[in-house]
């Protein structure tokens, strides 16, 4: 039964993100009658824990997702670079990405995509379909494409991201925030499913992850103020989800998926600092603006969240590690990066060379080393910090395990990753997958 469903003649395939929500959490939801409408689909499909990009932020995560490829191809390994030639901030968007989307591919063979708030693809990019950009989305006009879609968006009073300011004003304005800018999610988001044809139809919620956050303290403490909110948020959250399945039909592949998982904050660890500390990073002045104020006998700098790059000679202006020390550098920073301890326990659960985990065109501009955390301790590359460990306004962080990834099939769930799910859909929508580095999970 479950198998005619996905008769290759439809060639539709629906897509439905939510972003930062850990399986596990769904599965609790479940549990305790929370999410009905998804313990339907439960019943009648896979839902499984999958594994997000490394490092486990959005932009890299969505953009694997996109591509099918891992970042060594695609080019996006976080939110902040730094550019050619200088120590200066940048902020890669989507006209960095260095790979076809699983869109692209699908236009170039006659279908139609609608693309909604998928993060990392602003400024919109030209599609055969329609699309309004995600997280870190500046403004709405050069977030939609065509034109009638921002005139679409702008009528209906459509919001790009939820304001996160408002929490450090008031939680409860923060929580109103975020039902307001899901209202108007999910009112696009249907507007869109019911008045375009399309082939391929994406559409990513936001607000979860700004609601863990911020409120993942408000989960975890049934006495905290915003707990029932989160509670009602996410039953909000089901009855969308049963309806909007409801739209889709059994007939077409329906797939929901995360970019990554989420848990409780221990402590921020600041990286920057530890790499002061153990000699490897030096700035000219006490309150450094950028890497431009780096000193140049620094070995090594980290960018957000885990990313150690090797302050190299014929690579970056002032670099001073020449290449026979660069193996000794890299071995040495990982050995400290494993030995890095708060209160006694361990912060970095496992620490991985560059070409254990990327290639492709873009290997040369890839971190040295990627450190990943053990639960509860969220890496940070701020280069403002004079500690080694703080707490800020966050309680929840990402984890790159417990993922999420549904499909309304009966498939093996063998904890796939993240690059797998691209090229799921290219397969589904029976197109060439060849060349890609994800795998059919049908």
């Amino acid at each position: 039964m479950l198998n005619k469903m996905f008769d290759k003649k439809k060639k539709k395939v629906v897509v439905l993100g939510l972003d930062g929500v850990p399986c596990s959490l769904l599965n609790r939801f479940i549990a305790e009658g929370l999410m009905p409408n998804l313990a339907m689909l439960k019943e009648n499909g896979t839902l499984c824990s999958m594994t997000a990009s490394i490092p486990e932020v959005s932009s890299t995560s969505w953009s694997t997702f996109m591509t099918g490829v891992n970042p060594g191809r695609h080019g996006i390994y976080g939110f902040i670079e730094l550019q050619k030639n200088n120590y200066s901030w940048k902020f890669p968007n989507f006209n960095d990405l260095h790979s076809k989307t699983i869109w692209d591919i699908a236009g170039a063979n006659g279908k139609s995509s609608v693309i909604i708030n998928l993060p990392s693809t602003y400024p919109a990019r030209p599609l055969n379909g329609m699309l309004v950009s995600g997280f870190v989305s500046l403004d709405l006009k050069k977030a939609s494409y065509p034109d009638q879609l921002y005139q679409y968006l702008h009528g209906m009073g459509y919001r790009l991201d939820v304001d996160a300011t408002k929490a450090a004003r008031s939680m409860e304005g923060f929580a109103d925030d975020i039902i307001h800018t899901l209202q108007k999610r999910l009112e696009a988001i249907d507007h869109l499913y019911d008045s375009e044809e399309w082939d391929l139809f994406i559409a990513v919620i936001t607000e979860t992850d700004r609601l863990h956050h911020y409120l993942w303290a408000a989960l975890e403490d049934p006495g905290h103020p915003q707990h029932t909110f989160f509670l009602n948020f996410y039953r909000k959250l089901d009855s969308f989800i049963g309806a909007f399945y409801r739209k889709v039909g059994s007939t077409i592949p329906f797939i929901m998926l995360s970019d990554h998982g989420f848990t409780s904050i221990k402590k921020e660890v600041y990286l920057n600092v530890f790499l002061s500390e153990k000699g490897y990073l030096t700035f000219n002045k006490p309150s450094p603006e950028s890497f431009e104020d780096m000193n140049s006998s620094s070995r090594a700098f980290c960018l957000d969240p885990s990313r150690i790059y090797v302050h190299m000679k014929n690579k970056y202006p002032q670099g001073t590690v020449a290449d026979v020390d660069y193996e000794k550098v890299r071995n040495s920073l990982k050995e400290d990066l494993l030995s890095l301890r708060v209160n006694n326990e361990k912060v970095i659960s496992g620490v991985f060379f560059r070409e254990q985990l990327y290639g492709g065109e873009c290997f040369a501009d890839a971190p040295d080393l990627v450190a990943l955390p053990y639960d509860g301790y969220d890496l940070k590359g701020s280069i403002t910090k004079h500690e080694l460990t703080g707490k800020g306004p966050l309680t929840g962080g990402h984890t790159r395990d417990n993922a999420t990834f549904y499909i309304n099939r009966e498939i093996p769930c063998q904890t796939p990753d993240i690059v797998d799910v691209g090229v799921t859909i290219l397969k589904l929508l029976d197109l060439d997958t060849e060349g890609l580095d994800g795998k059919s999970l049908v």
